[in-house]
């Protein structure tokens, strides 16, 4: 993967982008398609058929040797230690003030492979967290080794999504169970296949090397178009991921806001542990900080990062991202409250350029799945 500018990167599937019209923005240092046809089209395919989305800017990091669990468990907000093979944990990664580095996938690799444990980390802070595990590593025995330029990560999203991949290897996708990998062949080719994702849909995420991504790529492709599938970009997975009121890190999640808040409980496991951040995160529990809220906005205009959230003339919190949903056709926002306003139902303005719009209090996620 060759570096498009001194700044920007390209995954090794950019010339497959732009072939299949991809429309290339840079994106946390990386070139990456924000669409290929319409941002609606892309989300529908993905919530009725399939979507396929390059996710392989994600930086990817491999772990061998003794002592991985116990030393990933110090440095996480999810507890490691005890995780089964082939099974995977979304966690956080907080500094000594509890507040938010970065939220990443944590594999308990199953055997089959070279490596024990892998880590998902947002291509943003990609160096940021490698510098982070480097300076902690430092006089250990544990093996360490950035693989995001040897791998590609390809995201096959949507209800028919574990099918296809079931059609084009030895791994069938709905065999596993959420958040869980298995090692096997994708396309003729050793691929790690996932059952994860980023878009409020079921799907699977598939690790290549990646002189094969091309190809796999391609007929995935190929293979989803018959059934109504499509590629899709940066557009579609953040209304994806927005109606599913999944947080993205530098809006929902940033250095600036601390794990309690983030009503990712799930993903923060206090009892009988020790990690970085774990005490100033359970003093921020008790601090009543701003919470992060769902919302509904009256209109079709959608609240974007930083409006505000107000109370009659009072400023009761901002909003973190938001978009026109073209799912449940209305606008919707994730943002942070003050706790006491935070009940279901409590109406609100949101300033949007200095104009008011009525908007209520929702509960997350905005969408779900059928199950």
């Amino acid at each position: 993967m060759a570096s498009t500018s001194e700044n920007c990167m390209a995954t090794v599937l950019k010339d497959w982008h732009v072939a299949h019209g991809g429309r290339m923005v840079e994106f946390a240092g990386w070139l990456m398609p924000v669409q290929y046809s319409t941002i609606i089209e892309e989300h529908q395919s993905t919530r009725t058929a399939v979507g396929i989305f390059d996710v392989s800017h994600m930086g990817r990091f491999y772990f061998n040797g003794s002592g991985i669990a116990e030393f990933l468990d110090r440095l996480t907000t999810r507890r490691v230690v005890g995780t089964e093979l082939g099974r995977i944990r979304y966690s956080l990664m907080t500094n000594e003030a509890g507040n938010i580095l970065d939220d990443v996938l944590v594999y308990r690799l199953p055997d089959g492979g070279d490596a024990e444990y892998m880590m998902v980390v947002n291509a943003g802070n990609r160096l940021k967290i490698r510098q982070w595990l480097e300076t902690r590593l430092l006089n250990s025995t544990i093996e360490f080794a950035d693989r995001t330029l040897e791998t590609a990560m390809i995201a096959v999203q949507g209800p028919l999504a574990c099918d296809l991949i079931k059609g084009l290897g030895s791994v069938n996708p709905n065999d596993l169970k959420y958040y869980a990998c298995e090692w096997g062949q994708v396309c003729g080719h050793e691929a790690l296949v996932s059952r994860t994702g980023y878009t409020g849909e079921d799907g699977c995420e598939v690790i290549v090397a990646a002189d094969v991504a091309v190809e796999i790529a391609t007929t995935i492709e190929q293979a989803a178009a018959k059934i109504g599938g499509r590629p899709a970009g940066l557009g579609a997975r953040d209304t994806l991921r927005l109606e599913a009121a999944m947080p993205l890190y530098g809006h929902e999640l940033t250095e600036s806001i601390n794990a309690a808040q983030t009503e990712l409980g799930f993903a923060i496991n206090l009892k009988d542990r020790e990690f970085v951040g774990r005490d100033a995160i359970l003093t921020a529990k008790k601090a009543g900080l701003p919470t992060r809220v769902g919302l509904v906005l009256e209109g079709k205009r959608a609240a974007r990062e930083e409006c505000s959230i107000m109370l009659g003339d009072q400023k009761i919190g901002f909003v973190t991202s938001g978009t026109f949903s073209p799912t449940l056709q209305q606008a919707i926002s994730m943002g942070y409250v003050a706790p006491e306003h935070t009940a279901v139902g409590t109406a609100v303005e949101i300033d949007i350029r200095g104009n008011g719009t009525p908007a209520k209090i929702v509960a997350l996620p905005f969408y779900s799945r059928s199950q």
